[in-house]
């Protein structure tokens, strides 16, 4: 008999759920097609679903048509987007995820004190580009401690920093400690201000991997929070992995495994990690528990025209 352990919390948060549900009411209540720029959170099973009920991925609002209704992803988008929307004349709904759009706003803040901004995130990510458009001025990118050493800030008396989301304090730790230790007068929002989504599964990770031989992580490879849990599990001596769904599972992973702990990211439905654990079935009699863990009862309102939808 194998022990599968599922982590708790662990799939998705409250940013997530509000916006697949803001494409799946905007379907129910204008139709398809509905236009979402961007994956609307990164998973590809969300999406694919999504798609087969009309709903449109696009890269950018000039592929969208003339009043077509619009959707802005979870991850945020630049202000020179919306602008264009605005000219355009396009009917948008905000799915941007309230903590992002909080991010968004501390960096403006700040900015308008003055200060050239450092945001701590990922090269290419959808939120990290989607922030720095949303800042004036000047906005440094870093993801390492060798980057904050890199710095060449013009006015380093007069800095701030602002996170990616789904960065956790642990993630952002060293890197935070690395610029007041170089820039003493850089101020920054409380840790409080960090996705509690994101520091809560890489906890919840932590404590899998201290009973459990194996990981495995549901989510897309495009997925910035669910490739940090597999690293943060192989970071702490359990083989981990990352996978879209049961048909990735291989055999050889397991062998000799007493137990498999499985986590989810942030993006990844509940229902993949429930077929994971029947794809599991195939390979050995298990028996499934969960840890305890955070509960989480975070809830975030929708625009106000699909709040009847």
């Amino acid at each position: 008999m194998v022990r599968v352990v599922l982590a708790q919390p662990r799939g998705f948060c409250a940013g997530v759920e509000r916006a697949i549900e803001i494409v799946d009411r905007a379907l129910k209540k204008y139709g398809p097609p509905i236009y979402v720029r961007h994956e609307i959170v990164h998973n590809r099973h969300v999406v694919e679903d999504l798609r087969t009920r009309g709903a449109v991925f696009v890269d950018h609002l000039a592929d969208i048509p003339a009043g077509a209704m619009t959707v802005f992803s979870a991850h945020g988008v630049p202000r020179q987007v919306e602008k264009e929307a605005r000219e355009r004349a396009l009917p948008v709904l905000d799915a941007t995820c309230p903590l992002v759009a909080k991010v968004h706003a501390e960096g403006r803040r700040y900015a308008a004190q003055g200060r050239e901004i450092v945001l701590i995130g990922h090269a290419g990510h959808a939120e990290v580009e989607g922030t720095i458009g949303q800042i004036p001025g000047k906005v440094h990118l870093v993801q390492t401690v060798a980057d904050v050493a890199a710095l060449a800030p013009g006015t380093p008396d007069k800095l701030a920093y602002v996170t990616q989301t789904t960065l956790s304090v642990d993630d952002t730790r060293t890197v935070i400690a690395a610029l007041k230790q170089r820039f003493p007068d850089i101020v920054g929002p409380n840790v409080r201000d960090i996705c509690y989504a994101t520091q809560n599964r890489q906890q919840a990770v932590r404590a899998l991997a201290a009973t459990v031989d194996v990981i495995l992580v549901v989510g897309s490879r495009n997925s910035s929070n669910s490739n940090r849990l597999c690293e943060i599990g192989a970071d702490l001596g359990r083989p981990s992995y990352l996978i879209d769904d049961a048909s990735a599972l291989q055999s050889e992973w397991f062998a000799g495994a007493a137990s498999i702990g499985v986590t989810a990211g942030a993006s990844a439905p509940e229902m993949l990690v429930q077929s994971v654990i029947e794809g599991l079935r195939q390979f050995a009699e298990i028996e499934v528990e969960t840890l305890d863990g955070v509960a989480e009862d975070v809830r975030f309102r929708f625009p106000a025209e699909l709040a009847d939808a």
